[in-house]
């Protein structure tokens, strides 16, 4: 008998777009013949399937089962691929555990420490080769200067709400003057900011999975952009960016990655896939983690999809394995 998967989309926030194309993307590759698999549509208006007519149906959030033609269905575990509250930080994962459903990312305390640029650096520092630029975090009623910070940190700085993703809210400031419009632009995504010294160097990203308890590390992905860095626009806008994947990386420096990337994947927790950005510096060719991704994108010319593929792997048998080391 099929299984029945509940492909969870949408969101609270802006990325709300990014996820309905990565749900797409996953729809289309996973396996028709092994899974019965509904898009469900859960944002701030209402929790919904919408069925091939486009009509909608509401969620019964009491068990997350739908009703169809007088026919309760219920799931045998869910996909989320909502990127943002409320599905990246721990809230539907925490919802999830206690009905008892089984879903494809990280549990609720990985994704709530995640979620949090400065809490995720706190708990990965200290791991060997992993170096963590310096930064401050702010808050929505602390109060601040221009001046304090810039005693602390040294410019070019960047400016990030430290619970966001997409970029969205992030500037790179140069001089003292541009500071107080970047912290605005960045309180306005959220309550915390992170601001954080500038590492000059290639920018990678790398994805990483478990299955059967094993820690699996995809090829990398450097990131070239046009842009002076990886932002909204140069993420999401076709020619902005030039993604190689696998990145130019020598082996001694994708043997230190893949064995730390390994290592963070394990003290956070991880489960299913993820995806880690970082830096190699320029002048000690260090590596530097800027954020870790719980639920990254899966449109199909986001960069998971690109390493699967360099991988030699097929999307279908990607996203079948994921589902298949959750059913267990």
């Amino acid at each position: 008998m099929k299984k029945k998967i509940a492909l969870v989309a949408g969101g609270y926030t802006g990325e709300s777009v990014v996820s309905m194309k990565s749900a797409q993307t996953v729809y289309t590759h996973l396996d028709k013949n092994k899974y019965e698999v509904y898009k469900l549509i859960i944002d701030s208006d209402s929790w919904r399937y919408i069925d091939e007519k486009e009509q909608a149906h509401p969620i019964d959030r009491n068990d997350f089962s739908i009703n169809v033609n007088n026919d309760k269905i219920k799931f045998d575990a869910a996909f989320i691929i909502i990127h943002g509250t409320p599905g990246e930080d721990g809230k539907l994962q925490g919802y999830f555990d206690m009905i008892g459903m089984p879903y494809t990312t990280c549990d609720a305390a990985t994704s709530a420490i995640t979620m949090n640029k400065a809490y995720t650096k706190s708990v990965i520092d200290g791991i060997k080769d992993v170096h963590i630029a310096r930064s401050l975090q702010l808050f929505a009623e602390q109060i601040y200067t221009v001046e304090e910070i810039l005693s602390s940190l040294k410019l070019p700085l960047f400016i990030k709400p430290n619970s966001g993703g997409s970029s969205i809210g992030m500037s790179k400031v140069k001089e003292a003057s541009e500071l107080q419009e970047a912290l605005d632009k960045a309180f306005k995504e959220d309550t915390q900011v992170l601001v954080e010294e500038f590492i000059g160097g290639r920018e990678f990203t790398i994805g990483l999975y478990k299955i059967n308890s094993i820690v699996n590390v995809l090829p990398c992905t450097e990131i070239v952009s046009s842009k002076e860095f990886f932002d909204y626009e140069a993420k999401y806008t076709d020619g902005v960016t030039n993604e190689i994947t696998p990145g130019r990386m020598s082996d001694e420096e994708l043997n230190r990655v893949r064995n730390a990337m390994v290592q963070i994947y394990m003290r956070l927790n991880c489960k299913g896939v993820v995806r880690i950005d970082y830096i190699m510096e320029q002048e000690s060719n260090n590596m530097y983690v800027l954020e870790v991704n719980t639920v990254p994108g899966q449109s199909q010319n986001s960069i998971i999809p690109q390493q699967v593929r360099a991988a030699g792997m097929s999307m279908t048998d990607f996203y079948g394995d994921l589902i298949e080391d959750i059913l267990k």
